[in-house]
């Protein structure tokens, strides 16, 4: 992920050093680049991986000062600012293009890594797991980071101060709660069953 530094320049951050806020930026830019080129939206999308780290940088910031405790809750809130960008552009596009024929987003055809989705596809996803989120927020949050961010098991992990056996575990059991959730049919393997990638 970024350089060890981060929490120090996080601190400064915080204490309205905005020096530190413009190094912080400096450090975390390319990572955050990197998650937001995961992202992969939509052919017809306007959204790109610069425009995404923006956008998700405005939402996550608290004027001048940056106010997160750590690297790992940085990149954490990174992951939901850009789900949140992501959806509010899926939702633009579709207000522009409702239907289009799209069948229902399941989750064995691209929750193991971000895909290019219709962005009604998006939607269901997010509306789904905000239903997921009443009953799991930690595995939601598994969820923002390893689909919206694209962070590894490892980095999730770090991310959400977590360890990787309880990362996959919540990635096992976040899958297949929204596989019945975003399928015309139910599930037909149980949280266990889904794989670990």
């Amino acid at each position: 992920m970024a350089s060890p530094d981060v929490t120090e320049l996080l601190a400064g951050s915080r204490a309205g050093d905005t020096e530190a806020t413009a190094r912080l930026m400096a450090a975390v830019y390319d990572e955050l680049h990197r998650i937001a080129l995961a992202q992969r939206p939509h052919p017809d999308a306007t959204l790109t991986a610069t425009s995404l780290v923006h956008e998700a940088y405005v939402k996550m910031v608290d004027g001048e000062r940056l106010p997160f405790d750590d690297r790992a809750h940085f990149f954490a809130s990174a992951a939901r600012a850009m789900r949140q960008v992501v959806v509010d552009d899926a939702r633009a596009k579709g207000r522009a293009k409702r239907g289009g024929g799209e069948r229902p987003l399941r989750l064995d055809d691209g929750l193991d890594a971000p895909a290019p989705a219709a962005p009604e596809r998006v939607v269901a996803l997010d509306e789904a797991l905000r239903r997921f989120e009443a009953l799991d927020a930690r595995a939601a949050q598994v969820v923002e980071c390893r689909y919206f961010a694209g962070l590894t098991v490892e980095e999730t992990a770090d991310a959400l101060g977590l360890s990787p056996t309880t990362v996959k575990r919540d990635w096992q059991t976040a899958r297949a709660w929204l596989h019945r959730a975003l399928s015309d049919e139910p599930a037909s393997n149980g949280p266990g069953a889904a794989e670990t990638s």
